[in-house]
């Protein structure tokens, strides 16, 4: 059943999203963990002990932090098992559905390139502050639209691909574990005085999570520029093949480089963090991003959406037959 439910939780999340007044009443799962890291953060991450206690601190915020996660996953799971096969697939592909970032990801991104138009280059700034950690204050129009572009490739595949693969690969369990992962390190993975140590164990672990799904959604990119007028798959597969490796993330130069090879744009290069410049390598040969290629950007990335949830379902079929 596991395809059939990613399947299910990526079209109701791409045509529902998660209502805002669920929000609002209940909050949502990424914040239930949020919260509970954030205690283990309070309580096991002290200042006063050395950084090898801290990094073991922080190897055991980790473990607590799946197994609460997991062993609700499971539960659910179990409990859903005993209603008939098709409705169970339903039941959990909707208790999945939050694990996706279709829509909110696409309505952030469309959101940088709606300021940028409409209100000028410092409500583009506010916006585009909404989805990246860089310094956002002295970006230019340039600046701001790379940070939007890098920011939707990366998360296409840690908010789509990696969700989707696990659910397919483990059900709701493998869904909710990676999302645990994936929130920790986006937590506590940071090479800051507090969390160098502490985050070590999230930050590594969802570098290894997230190996197979980078690549993956490098390819999706690279098939939908291939299917795209104003685009070219084989700039998108001959950059990602150049300039992936030359990120500092092991993983997010995948989407990120075939992105800009798809859209003849050059992405990566300096990025400023709390004042700090860090020079990382740039990744395509094209010019300096704009507002069109947000929206270029923006187009590709839905594609490569539908791509990855048809392959999802030719896998579901071809195991329910």
């Amino acid at each position: 059943m596991n395809p059939a439910i990613a399947f299910v939780s990526l079209v109701l999340e791409a045509v529902v999203g998660y209502p805002p007044a669920l929000f609002r009443g209940i909050g949502h799962p990424v914040t239930w963990l949020g919260a509970l890291l954030h205690g283990l953060d309070r309580r096991l991450n002290r200042d006063a002990e050395s950084f090898a206690q801290r990094r073991r601190a922080g190897f055991l915020a980790l473990v607590i932090l799946l197994l609460v996660a997991g062993a609700g996953a499971v539960g659910l799971a179990a409990a859903a098992s005993l209603l008939p096969r098709f409705a169970a697939i339903l039941l959990l592909g909707l208790l999945a559905s939050p694990c996706m970032a279709q829509r909110s990801l696409d309505n952030h991104v469309r959101a940088v390139g709606d300021a940028l138009r409409d209100a000028g280059l410092p409500a583009g700034r506010a916006a585009v502050a909404m989805i990246v950690g860089r310094d956002t204050q002295t970006l230019d129009e340039a600046g701001v639209a790379r940070a939007a572009i890098e920011s939707l490739a990366e998360n296409f595949s840690d908010g789509i691909v990696a969700p989707a693969l696990y659910l397919a690969i483990g059900g709701l369990p493998g869904g909710v574990l990676y999302k645990a992962v994936n929130t920790a390190d986006s937590m506590i993975g940071h090479r800051t005085s507090r969390f160098e140590a502490f985050g070590f164990a999230a930050a590594k672990l969802d570098d290894v999570v997230n190996w197979p799904a980078a690549r993956l959604a490098g390819l999706w990119i690279v098939f939908a520029a291939a299917l795209t007028p104003d685009a070219s798959g084989l700039d998108a597969w001959r950059i990602m093949r150049r300039d992936a490796r030359g990120h500092p993330s092991p993983n997010a130069g995948w989407p990120e480089a075939a992105m800009a090879g798809a859209l003849g744009i050059r992405l990566g290069g300096p990025r400023a963090y709390g004042g700090l410049i860090i020079e990382d390598a740039a990744m395509g040969d094209g010019i300096s991003a704009d507002l069109s290629a947000i929206s270029r950007a923006l187009s590709l990335y839905r594609l490569a959406c539908g791509l990855n949830a048809l392959a999802i379902l030719v896998l579901a079929t071809a195991l329910w037959r």
